[in-house]
């Protein structure tokens, strides 16, 4: 366990700690994400509590995540607040931990730097690909069905049903439909379709 008292060592598990619980945030559920982020903080806490912490130094890291949000929201601005953000991450990891001789600096500057920006890089692709699943519309809604071609899996007179798209919806027509022929969608009514003959 002496390993973790090496504020290089503490540094990293932390930083990997914070990234895995982000991502767990991402994406709930699978329990990995949350164990490995809950191992590595608790090591990082082991390494911190034994090296002490400047405790001042937490407010650049606090004040990183205000430009890291902007930056999800404003796309013409992202490179300059994503610089930001780097930048007072660098600065708040450099001085997290104090140095061995009692320095302000007790990570390497270059270590902080190397990591800051790969942390950097994977928090924004996460973050990115979670926004661009979470506006996007919805692939197979009946709304993007309306003017396909489908076919009659049973007579419809007030309801039956339709395969489109290798899909089974509820269907409903005017006009009696038997079971076999070619619909086509022209609108909907919550999850059922409203079909006519396409023949």
């Amino acid at each position: 366990m002496e390993f973790l008292l090496d504020a290089n060592v503490a540094y990293v598990l932390l930083v990997v700690g914070m990234l895995l619980a982000l991502m767990s945030l991402l994406t709930p559920g699978t329990g990995l994400f949350e164990i490995s982020a809950l191992f590595a903080l608790v090591l990082a806490g082991y390494g911190a509590y034994n090296l002490g912490l400047n405790a001042w130094a937490l407010v650049p890291l606090a004040l990183a995540v205000v430009p890291f949000l902007y930056a999800t929201r404003l796309p013409k601005w992202r490179t300059v607040l994503l610089v930001a953000t780097i930048l007072l991450v660098m600065g708040g990891s450099i001085l997290l931990f104090p140095g061995e001789d009692g320095s302000l600096i007790g990570v390497n500057p270059l270590l902080a730097g190397f990591v800051s920006l790969v942390a950097s890089g994977l928090l924004w692709l996460f973050v990115e690909r979670t926004l661009a699943v979470m506006t996007s519309p919805t692939a197979h809604g009946a709304h993007h069905l309306i003017g396909q071609i489908g076919e009659a899996r049973t007579d419809i007179n007030d309801e039956g049903s339709v395969q489109v798209s290798s899909e089974l919806w509820s269907a409903r027509s005017s006009t009696p439909i038997p079971a076999g022929s070619k619909v086509r969608i022209v609108g909907k009514e919550g999850l059922v379709l409203i079909v006519e003959s396409a023949t």
